[in-house]
């Protein structure tokens, strides 16, 4: 078994993977259908043929640059499990700013989330606040289906809905709290991006357009009329993009706006409040 992990590693590491020691941990939990702290423990043990010839699938796949979310099939995030496939953008790390920000804010009653993708935004505030109710939207039928399970795994199906729907066309009816993390990568930089997330990330949920900023001016446009009064909206913005999106919320008439950082200093979060 440590010679399957050694094995792994020196594959991945050969082909350009970025962290091939976890990667290969995961790979072999999987490939074993055991718990990732667990593989310790296994490596005493001979790997049986069947295992060995999941890892050599799940290790081809991962040498193809396929999301380690996706070929698992889940993503931790906010200490829960989302499940991800390869119509849905992979929950990061630095989205939680997101949730941190949503939750230091009163509790709100209603709650909509604009281009809701795996749902982990939406469910991950229902799940906090058990006396909100939420809707989230997407134009990708296939997202939706992937943020209905969440919600459904998560024990929030009840207060959950999911439409189809373009930003913020065809809703009625005010919300509490606004959230998104909306395509925000220029297109010229898809090229740039990181094989993972270039090849394999729907591109509609990468990049709304040429500057990136389009995302923001058609939520911004349909804000107002969304939002009670009282009500506030949060959205994931790029490391460069605070003050053009500040620029687009005044323009539409918002002026109490706040940025917040993420864990690395970088500019993550742009929030909008309504007196």
């Amino acid at each position: 078994m440590q010679a399957a992990l050694s094995e792994t590693a020196a594959l991945l590491r050969a082909s350009g993977i970025a962290e091939p020691a976890r990667d290969a941990r995961l790979l072999l939990a999987a490939a074993l259908g055991i718990a990732p702290d667990r593989v310790t423990l296994a490596l005493r043990e001979d790997m049986p043929g069947p295992a060995l010839a999941r890892l050599a699938g799940l290790l081809a796949e991962r040498r193809r640059f396929r999301p380690m979310a996706q070929i698992l099939g889940h993503r931790l995030f906010w200490g829960r499990r989302f499940r991800v496939t390869s119509d849905v953008l992979d929950p990061r790390p630095e989205t939680e700013t997101l949730i941190e920000a949503a939750l230091a804010g009163r509790p709100p009653r209603r709650i909509l989330d604009l281009g809701t993708g795996s749902g982990a935004i939406l469910v991950t505030l229902l799940a906090e606040w058990p006396g909100a109710t939420g809707s989230g939207t997407d134009v990708s039928e296939a997202a939706l289906e992937v943020a209905a399970a969440n919600a459904a795994a998560h024990g929030v199906s009840g207060r959950a809905e999911f439409r189809r729907a373009d930003w913020l066309e065809g809703l009625a009816g005010r919300y509490d709290l606004v959230v998104s993390n909306p395509p925000y990568i220029a297109q010229a930089e898809l090229a740039r991006l990181a094989p993972e997330v270039r090849d394999w990330e729907p591109a509609l949920a990468l990049s709304p357009g040429p500057t990136g900023l389009e995302s923001y001016r058609r939520i911004a446009a349909g804000l107002g009329a969304a939002l009670a009064p009282g009500g506030r909206a949060l959205f994931e913005i790029g490391a460069d993009q605070g003050g053009s999106v500040a620029g687009i919320l005044r323009a539409a008439g918002f002026g109490a706006i706040s940025i917040r950082r993420d864990l690395d200093g970088r500019d993550r979060v742009i929030e909008v409040l309504v007196r």
